[in-house]
């Protein structure tokens, strides 16, 4: 049996607010669902979430926007390196045309044998939008901005992590976290996220054995983790006891993060992975559950940092 039912979303450390919230609601068509800030540390950071508009899981992107306290990172190897969202196949060729007519760089290419748009998030972080075969879910459609059912964004489809070793991922992502591996070539190898008839979802692994050693902390223009949805607390133990047990003992304490609780384990590819589930309630525990992602928000235990933190923040106009 496995513990994990795809994904649950992907977070990632960007640059301007503005130019972040800009890129996913206006060109990519995700919707805002939700607000807040960083919940580890003291520094007033945004994190903002995008994906359908009823925030299901498997749709979620989050970002925290580091440009205000200027702390970057490096990409390289031994990190998580590409976004991948899945679109309708057929609909690459609107994409390269929407994202190039609106400055930003997008080719078609393949790999594994599937089509996908190359492109770059403004602070540089690679994504690709996937013509995944398998996936069923309801195209994410944002008629202001111009994208309709027959070209929507998904969802997840899933992201690339680049490594030193392909080896060791292989045993984490089979033997730790109940992947299936579906490919393994010169391309690299893929491995599908059990999902329990759901989308089809995959890690891939990218051979890059040399080049500078990725940034692992959270610091602008990296991706942070991928995080996987354990559905319910109970498979969240006890996929965090198995993977402990493998001798992966690189596994957080359980965390609050008010829609949902997280443990976080770091893959000896160096990509670091979270296992989440959502509490009832979900995204409507603040706010209305129509009106999800257009206020800033607080978790209760900021309520007595509010004015602090929103002078902190970068001016942003959401």
């Amino acid at each position: 049996m496995s513990f994990i039912s795809g994904y649950h979303h992907l977070t990632l450390s960007t640059d301007g607010a503005q130019e972040d919230y800009d890129f996913y609601t206006k060109t990519l068509g995700l919707h805002s669902i939700k607000r807040t800030v960083l919940f580890d540390g003291v520094i007033p950071v945004y994190h903002l979430y995008y994906g359908g508009k009823n925030g299901d899981a498997s749709t979620i992107v989050t970002t925290f926007p580091f440009k205000k306290p200027g702390i970057y990172g490096k990409r390289g190897t031994n990190q998580s390196k590409i976004i991948q969202l899945a679109i309708p196949v057929g609909s690459a060729d609107f994409w390269v045309d929407r994202l190039n007519e609106r400055g930003i760089p997008a080719r078609k290419t393949s790999r594994f044998g599937i089509a996908r748009v190359a492109l770059a998030h403004p602070c540089g972080i690679d994504h690709e939008l996937v013509e995944s075969p398998a996936d069923t879910r309801p195209p994410i459609t944002s008629d202001a901005n111009g994208v309709g059912p027959a070209h929507g964004i998904r969802g997840i489809y899933g992201a690339a992590i680049a490594v030193f070793d392909r080896t060791s991922m292989d045993d984490f992502l089979t033997v730790a976290m109940g992947m299936t591996k579906e490919a393994d070539s010169d391309e690299g190898l893929m491995f599908s996220v059990p999902n329990n008839g759901g989308p089809s979802s995959m890690v891939e692994v990218l051979h890059q054995p040399t080049g500078p050693q990725g940034t692992w902390t959270l610091s602008g223009g990296t991706i942070h983790h991928l995080a996987l949805n354990t559905g319910n607390e109970e498979n969240q133990l006890k996929l965090k006891a198995h993977i402990e047990g493998l001798g992966f003992t690189d596994v957080s304490d359980q965390k609050d993060r008010n829609y949902f609780k997280s443990c976080y384990v770091r893959s000896p590819g160096g990509a670091l992975f979270e296992i989440a589930w959502s509490v009832e309630g979900g995204w409507a525990l603040d706010e209305p559950a129509d009106a999800i992602g257009t206020t800033l928000v607080f978790p209760p235990w900021f309520e007595d940092r509010r004015e602090e933190l929103i002078a902190g923040l970068e001016p942003a106009n959401f």
